[in-house]
């Protein structure tokens, strides 16, 4: 079944190339979930297309099952480039492999990287006091345990 599903699958994505796969999962009792991302967001319209092709394609002779398809959620990590580049010039919070927590702006994105920039308040080089600077990283992706959108209102 979980061939069926995700050539059924694919050829839904390939309808609309702006959206992505996340997750594809399958329990023992043939409960079906898709998440789903995609370049431009994703609507309400565009899951119940990935739906139909699927259900509608889907012998219920064959198989008993039930189908969710749902987009990324707000609250969901990020974790595949596609959502990191997506997701430029908004503010993430990334805690690193490291324990590194950072926050900061993702102004650049690839298939193996993403940049952040933030301000931060370091002790003067010289004299008491402090002074903010701006502080730039380039992290690779295996470097980072979980990253998110901050939302802002």
């Amino acid at each position: 079944m979980r061939e069926k599903v995700a050539q059924l699958l694919k050829n839904a994505l390939d309808k609309n190339k702006s959206l992505f796969l996340i997750d594809l999962t399958i329990s023992e009792d043939n409960q079906i979930r898709v998440i789903l991302d995609g370049d431009k967001g994703v609507t309400v319209e565009d899951c119940m297309a990935v739906s139909r092709e699927i259900e509608h394609n889907l012998d219920r002779e064959e198989y008993d099952f039930s189908l969710e398809v749902m987009s990324s959620g707000v609250s969901e990590p990020l974790t595949l480039p596609r959502q990191y580049k997506k997701n430029i010039g908004r503010t993430l919070k990334v805690k690193t492999t490291k324990e590194e927590k950072i926050e900061g702006e993702l102004i650049a994105a690839n298939d193996e990287s993403c940049t952040l920039t933030w301000s931060a308040r370091e002790p003067k080089p010289v004299g008491k006091g402090k002074v903010t600077v701006q502080k730039e990283a380039v992290l690779p992706y295996k470097d980072i345990m979980e990253a998110k959108v901050m939302i802002t209102f």
